[in-house]
C-alpha cells in the first residue's frame, strides 16, 4: 500500500500503463489469431489485409515496453512467410 504522495502517484501511473499495455497486447493477439485462421482457410486476400494490420500493431507494441523488438520482429517474419506460402 502506498504511504507517500509520490508512491501513490507511481502506483496510479503503473496501473494506467499496465492496462494500456494489456489492451494493446490483446488487440494484437486477436488480430494475429484471425490472421492465422485466414491462413488455415487459405484465404489469401483476407490474410494479406490482416497481415498489414498485424504488422502495424506488432510494430507499435515493439516501441512500447509491452513487447520486445525481437519478439515482434520474429512474429512478423513468421506470419509474412506463412502468408507468402499461400497459393
Amino acid at each position: 500500500m502506498a504511504n507517500h504522495k509520490s508512491s501513490e502517484k507511481r502506483a496510479k501511473q503503473e496501473k494506467t500503463r499496465r492496462m494500456t499495455n494489456k489492451m494493446k497486447t490483446a488487440k494484437a493477439r486477436t488480430t494475429v489469431k484471425s490472421l492465422r485462421e485466414a491462413i488455415a482457410k487459405g484465404d489469401k486476400s483476407t490474410a494479406a489485409t490482416l497481415l498489414s494490420k498485424a504488422q502495424s500493431l506488432l510494430a507499435k507494441l515493439a516501441k512500447s515496453p509491452a513487447m520486445k523488438k525481437q519478439t515482434a520482429s520474429r512474429k512478423t517474419s513468421r506470419l509474412t512467410k506463412q502468408v507468402q506460402g499461400l497459393k
